[in-house]
């Protein structure tokens, strides 16, 4: 009996060793191409770009001198960190983390009211249309939100967000309001989590606080939202990283503007085609790592809080 539960645990500790080694060694590869030294020598000029000073970039195929040089760095260096600062003539990182983190910050909290108004109307309201706008706003969730790409380009064009009727340009503003219009648009859709959570916190609460005087704005605000805390930042933590890698309505939206681009559009130009790919590709692993920080660090002091959120929600989902 006891060698059966010994060499089940064995096999069950192998088996999530193997899926532990397979889900983190894309990450650990990425984080070591991140610290790869240049294969080139380079100076910044004034004007914030790179000069390749001496490289066989182009001549000659770039091969570690063992098998492991695939994986990890032979020469370890900051120099990719430090170009995606000071090498800005082309990609500006920075400016497109700022542009990002804009977006992801005002997408955040405007998804996040929306999203518990929706839900606390669905939870605590009973009026006829009810059930059919659940179903409709479920429904419509299910639909790839890609579909929609075009007709949001020319509905943004059409209200003069985007170039368009003569103008060939717009305010960098334009982009982003444009790009958290799009991620908002859809935030009552994720209704159904949030109106779980609500259906588990006693309607008596309710009641005691309407005996009181208090209407629904008055309950939602000054009791029922401090009892929901798991789920509000359930809410802005999923608002929060729905911009901060999208790629698709951002270069849908943002087209060749550079200085409209979100960090994941920078990146991805990076390598988009092969070549530029020997100098930007430790870059890219840079700029990915980065990138990856912020949403770590949420993570890190938020996760008690989403476990609630999601499970809580769950319940009577």
């Amino acid at each position: 009996m006891h060698f059966r539960r010994g060499l089940g645990n064995t096999l069950i500790y192998l088996l999530l060793g193997v899926m532990a080694v397979v889900w983190m060694f894309p990450i650990i590869w990425l984080m070591a191409q991140s610290f790869r030294a240049p294969v080139y020598s380079y100076t910044i000029n004034p004007s914030g770009q790179m000069v390749i000073t001496a490289s066989n970039l182009g001549f000659t195929p770039i091969r570690p001198n063992h098998w492991w040089g695939y994986i990890f760095p032979e020469k370890w260096s900051l120099d990719n960190y430090y170009l995606l600062f000071t090498d800005t003539a082309n990609y500006d990182y920075l400016h497109y983390f700022l542009n990002t983190l804009i977006v992801a910050i005002f997408t955040c909290i405007i998804s996040t009211v929306i999203v518990l108004l929706t839900s606390y109307a669905f939870s605590r309201l009973r009026f006829k249309a009810r059930k059919p706008m659940m179903k409709l706003l479920m429904i419509l969730g299910m639909f790839p939100g890609f579909m929609s790409m075009i007709a949001i380009y020319f509905i943004l064009k059409g209200i003069g967000l985007l170039p368009g009727g003569g103008r060939t340009s717009v305010p960098t503003a334009n982009y982003l309001i444009a790009i958290v219009l799009v991620n908002i648009s859809g935030a009552a859709m994720g209704y159904y989590v949030s109106k779980g959570y609500f259906d588990t916190i006693s309607r008596s609460i309710d009641e005691a606080a309407e005996i009181d005087g208090a209407n629904k704005a008055q309950i939602f605000w000054n009791i029922t939202l401090p009892l929901s805390k798991p789920i509000v930042i359930y809410q802005a933590l999923t608002a929060f990283m729905g911009p901060w890698g999208d790629y698709i309505f951002s270069s849908t939206i943002t087209r060749t503007e550079k200085r409209a681009w979100l960090v994941a559009q920078g990146l991805f130009s990076m390598i988009d085609g092969l070549g530029d790919l020997n100098i930007y590709f430790t870059r890219y692993a840079a700029g990915s790592i980065l990138l990856s920080v912020p949403i770590v660090i949420l993570f890190i002091f938020m996760q008690r809080y989403y476990v609630s959120g999601v499970t809580g929600g769950a319940v009577k989902g």
